[in-house]
């Protein structure tokens, strides 16, 4: 069982943002961006080498400053956005911007460089996104199918639309909206959805879960104490178009089906302190990952609310006429959820989990610590889904 060992990786500062590198589908490759107040921060490349089990890095530095966040393009290979800190007049303030990587780091290489030559390279700035004009900006999403053009941002309590235009080097508020109401109004996180034709974006602030409809950007449901306490982030099922995940201070995990908000489908109750991350396998969405400050991992099979609740539906003429119709019944009943396997290999909370874009069977969590862990989901399992 040699190959289901974690792989972990070390940097040598704090970290709390990670990404896989979405437009890259053949090399298994994460970036990891840095929190360090004494020195430039960086992104590392972390190429993971699937058939020798180790891992090869490339460092580009981030000069702006602390990373808090960070999301790839589903276009471009090169290009990434992250969200950082930087001081002015002694405040310190979270701007976005658009970046690209040198040319010859874009798709995952296989060379492991040579250490002591390998001086860190630059990322070329390509726009900003605002720079403060809304406020402090929370994250970055990518419009999930489109090319690399359309942009959302949270900044503060403010929800806007970008434009990238002239290979990205300048982007163009193209709408914006923003949460009324009383009381310190700020996004935490949000998601753009893969369906309904990507027009439409979930956000989370405070305690409460909002859908977005992107081209009138009005808010189509708002699920008001979705957790409570404060909601960290969220998720769209892949395969099930109206089904959102949500995590949050209060320790769980819920299921929401947005046409029906007054309760969610499922809640999930096994982590012991805020969950920071919630991440839907994107071609089996019943493998559910989060990562939680209790510093463990935890992979979830909720079936019974997946594209495929009864496991593979079982055609009538499978079963033979002198089998009893006990097993047909059996067949029909949804599959129970469970618990597959809890990670931990951290030892610092788990600030980010995401699955590989290349491998569905791969997965990434990061710790404030600098530790990445790389895991497979256990093959008994994947054997039992795909045969």
């Amino acid at each position: 069982m040699e190959d289901d060992a974690p792989v972990i990786y070390g940097l040598e500062f704090q970290a709390r943002a990670l990404t896989p590198q979405t437009a890259e589908t053949d090399a298994i490759r994460f970036l990891v961006g840095t929190q360090s107040l004494k020195y430039d921060n960086q992104i590392h490349i972390i190429d993971f080498d699937d058939e020798n089990n180790i891992i090869n890095k490339n460092v580009l530095l981030h000069q702006a400053g602390e990373i808090w966040h960070i999301s790839a393009s589903p276009a471009d290979r090169g290009v990434l956005a992250t969200c950082y800190n930087r001081t002015s007049d002694s405040k310190v303030l979270t701007c976005a911007a658009v970046w690209r990587m040198p040319k010859e780091l874009e798709s995952g290489s296989h060379e492991s460089p040579d250490d002591s030559s390998s001086t860190a390279q630059t990322l070329e700035l390509l726009c900003h996104l605002d720079n403060t004009a809304h406020g402090n900006m929370a994250c970055v999403v990518w419009e999930p199918m489109g090319d690399g053009k359309k942009i959302i941002s949270l900044a503060d309590n403010h929800i806007l639309l970008w434009d990238s235009q002239e290979s990205s080097s300048q982007a163009v508020l193209a709408s914006s909206a923003s949460l009324e109401g009383k009381g310190q109004l700020k996004f935490t996180s949000g998601r753009w959805s893969p369906h309904h034709n990507c027009t439409q974006v979930a956000t989370a602030n405070d305690t409460t879960l909002r859908g977005w409809d992107t081209r009138s950007m009005s808010q189509i449901y708002c699920i008001e104490n979705a957790h409570g306490q404060l909601v960290r982030d969220l998720d769209f099922n892949p395969n099930k178009q109206y089904y959102l995940a949500s995590c949050g201070d209060d320790c769980k995990v819920k299921f929401w089906d947005t046409r029906n908000v007054t309760e969610p489908v499922k809640t999930l109750e096994e982590h012991s302190h805020w969950v920071w991350n919630v991440r839907y396998n994107h071609s089996h969405d019943q493998l559910v990952l989060t990562g939680s400050s209790d510093s463990r991992v935890i992979l979830s099979n909720m079936v019974s609310i997946s594209s495929e609740p009864f496991g593979h539906l079982v055609d009538d003429d499978d079963i033979s006429d002198q089998e009893d119709h006990r097993s047909e019944e059996k067949s029909k009943e949804p599959l129970q959820d469970n618990v597959i396997a809890t990670y931990e290999e951290h030892e610092d909370s788990v600030y980010a989990v995401d699955w590989s874009s290349a491998d569905p069977w791969l997965f990434a969590s990061l710790s404030y610590d600098g530790r990445l862990v790389i895991n497979r989901v256990p093959r008994a399992l994947k054997y039992h889904i795909l045969l």
